[in-house]
């Protein structure tokens, strides 16, 4: 047996070393007599920390300065009365523990203290081993409380932050899959149109008595693929900007080409099928203050998930609008049909994006649309999806400052609306 193993003469259990040591509970002592207060002070000192008060106003202000977890209380005392000390006791410590004191019981002072939770009721001159008793119980109870409090605390920060974490991870994952699903899908057309260059080269090179018109032809093709292939190339460039600035400053981005550039996603997306999709772009482009693939993931997750919202196909519609003046918050009210959130970040100034999805899908039925922005919430089987995108959609809204409006009617359908600071033309 080794040394930390062994049991201790008085029969209890070892103690472990490296353990926190317990905290001593803190006990307030309330009368407006010297004598039982400086008896409750000998008994109770070595045990506890104290904090002595010899009236009710006293009492209240070392309650608000200090974690008092428990309180014994004279009933009868000049001014306020022990029944109203405990009144306002419970405003500034509702868990607290309280034990009344009276050396004048009454059936009505009882039905108060019982009213106000108090946990015992001991009578003046009052019993050293019954104070005691009294005391320890309602100590053993609040500290056990206490733990069970801040156990149940650091369960609750570990999962916030485990989900945290999780939803990160899906962030960044789903952005690799933009630049992976952005250069596979240019990388193919700039493949052909190299191989179709190079064909007419040769072609031009060894042939000869071209009319004019063919040569024209050939031309204009090679003009078409040359422009095809700078856009190509551009997409390229300004996604890996857009990586290497994720965590800098944002450079305002155009919308009009971003919605091109999602078009092309949304196109070749699995869930895509045999739905019906269209894109209107905004009468005059502007830019955003967000970052260009928060933009897309953002408006990626909403035309994916109106896709999803049925196995029947029907049609998704995207589109935006720029507005002149901010928004009247005191239109948008949650109800059974609507949800509004991140208020509380928008830069609601002019200009102001507004860009929205909207399907012909069933709708979101009124006891589902407020759990539809909680992470891992899925009414989708458990290989459909992660009940993570829209949670994803509402941080990087968020993030850039802006708001999200979500509107459904049953049998109708659904629309996403997403509202983002403006920075004027973009360049």
């Amino acid at each position: 047996m080794s040394a930390t193993d062994r049991i201790d003469p008085a029969g209890l259990p070892p103690v472990d070393p490296n353990a926190a040591p317990k905290r001593r509970g803190k006990l307030l002592i309330v009368d407006d007599e010297e004598g039982p207060r400086m008896s409750l002070r000998v008994i109770f000192k070595d045990k506890y920390d104290l904090l002595m008060a010899e009236d009710g106003p006293t009492a209240i202000e070392l309650a608000q300065q200090n974690d008092v977890d428990v309180a014994i209380l004279d009933i009868r005392m000049a001014g306020m009365s022990g029944i109203e000390v405990l009144e306002r006791l419970r405003f500034v410590r509702p868990e607290i523990e309280a034990i009344m004191m009276t050396a004048f019981e009454t059936t009505d002072t009882i039905r108060q203290a019982l009213r106000l939770r108090a946990c015992d009721y001991i009578n003046k001159p009052f019993d050293i081993a019954t104070i005691r008793s009294a005391v320890d119980q309602a100590m053993q109870r609040r500290l056990l409380e206490s733990e069970i409090h801040t156990s149940a605390e650091k369960v609750r920060e570990l999962i916030t932050e485990l989900q945290n974490r999780t939803v990160e991870q899906q962030i960044t994952k789903t952005h690799n899959d933009i630049y992976a699903s952005i250069l596979h899908d240019i990388n193919g057309p700039l493949t052909v149109i190299y191989g179709f260059i190079q064909l007419l080269i040769k072609k031009l090179n060894r042939e000869s008595g071209f009319e004019v018109e063919d040569l024209e032809f050939v031309l204009e093709r090679l003009r078409l693929m040359e422009r095809q292939a700078a856009n190509c190339i551009e997409i390229q460039r300004r996604y890996l900007s857009f990586l290497r600035r994720r965590t800098g400053e944002t450079t305002p981005v155009g919308v009009n080409q971003l919605l091109r550039d999602l078009e092309q996603l949304v196109r070749v997306h699995p869930s895509f099928q045999e739905n019906e999709f269209a894109i209107k772009p905004l009468g005059g482009d502007v830019a955003v203050k967000i970052n260009g693939t928060d933009v897309i993931q953002i408006l990626l997750n909403l035309t994916v998930n109106a896709f999803q919202c049925s196995p029947t196909p029907h049609r998704v519609e995207m589109g935006g609008e720029v507005l002149g003046v901010p928004l009247d918050l005191t239109q948008f009210k949650d109800g059974p049909n609507d949800r509004l959130l991140n208020v509380e970040s928008l830069e609601n100034t002019v200009p102001l994006v507004k860009l929205w999805v909207r399907d012909s899908g069933p709708g979101i039925p009124t006891e589902v649309l407020p759990k539809i922005f909680q992470p891992y919430f899925t009414t989708k089987g458990p290989r459909q999806g992660t009940g993570l995108g829209l949670n994803i959609v509402q941080r990087l809204i968020k993030e850039g400052n802006g708001a999200l409006h979500c509107h459904t009617l049953p049998g109708q359908g659904t629309t996403f609306t997403v509202y983002l600071p403006g920075a004027g033309l973009a360049k």
